[in-house]
């Protein structure tokens, strides 16, 4: 099981120059279960609703909420996997490890470990931390 984090999702939600890299990448992988984290998701939710309640007038709103529009239909084709009982256990043993990764960051590590998978991300610095993490980057490779 391969699980994306946040940066890596969204170059495959935007069209942008890392992304056809990034599907060769998963194409080549030869893993058929890609999934990513709830924690994914709800970074990228609120990033959106943040940009809708900055706009000023409703008409600024239009291309917001289309964005937030075009995002819920992204997710709705993925295998989202939750934050359950067996990641927040692990979640506050990290903690007690006084592992220095912020907490979002720390629940999804916590989902990847309890389900011995490995994570895609560009933020290796952080997530190298974790113990027992396996974690590559596959678009600054």
């Amino acid at each position: 099981m391969i699980v994306l984090d946040t940066d890596h999702v969204s170059e495959l939600q935007r069209d942008s120059k890392l992304r056809p890299g990034l599907l060769r990448r998963i194409d080549a992988s030869g893993d058929r279960e890609i999934v990513t984290t709830i924690v994914t998701f709800e970074e990228l939710v609120r990033g959106r609703l943040a940009q809708i309640r900055q706009q000023r007038k409703a008409v600024d709103e239009i291309i917001a909420y289309s964005q937030l529009e075009r995002l819920a239909r992204f997710f709705a084709t993925w295998n989202i996997l939750p934050f359950d009982h067996a990641a927040a256990l692990q979640f506050d043993r990290l903690r007690e490890e006084k592992i220095r990764v912020g907490s979002m960051d720390l629940k999804i590590a916590s989902i990847v470990l309890v389900r011995g998978a490995i994570l895609v991300s560009a933020n290796l610095g952080d997530f190298r931390r974790v113990p027992g993490l396996r974690v590559e980057d596959w678009l600054h490779d």
